[in-house]
Parts: C-alpha cells; sequence; structure tokens
C-alpha cells in the first residue's frame, strides 16, 4: 500500500497472524472513501465497522477498493481545475496507447457496418463485458477501454455508452461521460480509437469463450463485420 502514502493516508499493517483483517485506517479517511460506495451488505458504513482507537479494521480486498475510490475523486478533482483536459500523468499513458491502436487500425480494413448496433454479432469478449456491466457488476480497465471502444466504433452513441455505465456502484456521469466522449475522438487529441487486438485482450485475460470465428481473425471488429454476414444470414 506504498501508494497510499501519496494521499497522506494515516494507515498500517497488522502483524502477521491476523486471521481476518491486513490493515488499519483512521476513520477519516475511510469515511472520505466510502462515503460513495455502496453494498447490499452495508459493509461500507462506518457503524458496521471494527472500529478500535479511531482506526477502522480492513481486509486487502477492501483497502484496494477504497484507495481506488481515493484515486477515483483525485483524477475528478483534477478535471475541476483543469476541463477539457486528462492530468499530464494519464495523458503520457493515453498518448502511447493512441499511438499503438493507430498503427493497428491502419491494418483493419472495414467494410461498411449497419446503422444499428447487431448485439448478437458481438464477439464473445465484449459479449461477456457488455453483459458484466448491463448486471451492475465491474470489470477490469482494459475491459472497460475494450468495450467502450468497440462501442463506440460499432455507431453506439456516446450518450448510450455512458449511460451502460450507470449500473455500477461507482458511478460518475461527468467522468464517464468525459471518458467516454475521449475514446470516441470528441474531445482531446480528436483521436477515436479502436478496441485492443485479439492477442492484447488474451494477455490481460479479457479473451474468454472463443468460438469458431474467434479462431479465424485478430480483432473484434473484424469478428463484428464477419458475425453480421452469420446474423443476416
Amino acid at each position: 500500500m506504498a501508494i497510499a502514502k501519496n494521499f497522506n493516508w494515516e494507515i498500517r499493517p497488522l502483524e502477521e497472524g491476523s486471521q481476518t483483517y491486513d490493515f488499519t485506517l483512521h476513520f477519516t479517511d475511510f469515511l472520505k472513501n466510502a462515503a460513495n460506495l455502496r453494498s447490499a451488505r452495508g459493509e461500507w458504513k462506518l457503524v458496521n465497522r471494527q472500529m478500535l482507537n479511531g482506526e477502522v479494521y480492513l481486509t486487502k480486498t477492501e483497502a484496494s477498493r477504497l484507495l481506488e475510490e481515493e484515486v477515483r475523486r483525485h483524477i475528478e478533482e483534477k478535471l475541476d481545475i483543469k476541463v477539457g483536459s486528462l492530468p499530464d500523468t494519464i495523458t503520457k499513458h493515453v498518448e502511447q496507447l493512441n499511438q499503438l491502436f493507430s498503427e493497428r487500425k491502419a491494418k483493419i480494413k472495414m467494410e461498411e457496418l449497419p446503422k444499428e448496433v447487431v448485439i448478437p454479432a458481438f464477439p464473445p469478449c465484449i459479449k461477456r463485458l457488455y453483459d458484466t456491466i448491463s448486471s451492475g457488476r465491474n470489470i477490469s480497465h482494459i475491459g472497460r477501454f475494450a468495450l467502450t471502444s468497440f462501442l463506440v466504433n460499432v455507431g453506439m452513441t456516446t450518450e448510450n455508452v455512458s449511460n451502460l455505465f450507470r449500473a455500477l456502484p461507482d458511478f460518475r456521469e461527468r467522468l464517464t461521460r468525459y471518458q467516454v466522449e475521449h475514446i470516441a475522438g470528441r474531445r482531446g487529441s480528436r483521436t477515436k480509437y479502436i478496441p485492443p487486438k485479439c492477442e492484447t485482450l488474451q494477455t490481460h485475460g479479457v479473451c474468454q469463450n472463443e468460438d469458431e470465428i474467434c479462431k479465424k481473425i485478430r480483432h473484434p471488429l473484424i469478428y463484428y463485420r464477419r458475425k453480421i454476414r452469420a446474423v443476416k444470414t
């Protein structure tokens, strides 16, 4: 949890041998980041937590989730200060991704796609991401990028893509809309991003439930093009 020091967290690891918890966190840091978290069991309510001398006891998973929320709030604050651009640290990574995916984009020759989005033609990996988000469950950051870039490239509006993420417990409308519009090429460098290639999705564990078409293609958009033919047939 070394990154927690960047946010001046009052956090300390528990001695080895604790069977239930791994860290303690000062209740002010806990409340600051747990305020917008929701769950059916109510474990993010301070009244339901084990606390001693102002310190809340946490598992590694809970501490990581609170840290993720801290990072998210930090990004939102940066956006409030400088609307229309990403923080420098994020911009650097975005531009690297931009260069990588732009190189691949030139190699993908897409036929004209239908104006309406054909969900039955989604690749298995994209369909799984789509269903997971729709059910209100979180997916990885690479999964979010893959799903968002795929949807904007097959014709879904940025508004509909943003609304898809509303089911998530950590949904932030302003931040989500900004990220979707950036990927769609409506903000920042005005470059429309394409999804990662299949090899990249496999590396990050996103590629699952491969079918026969998957074995013959190298990119989700190519899968979509071919599957549409089968769906129409």
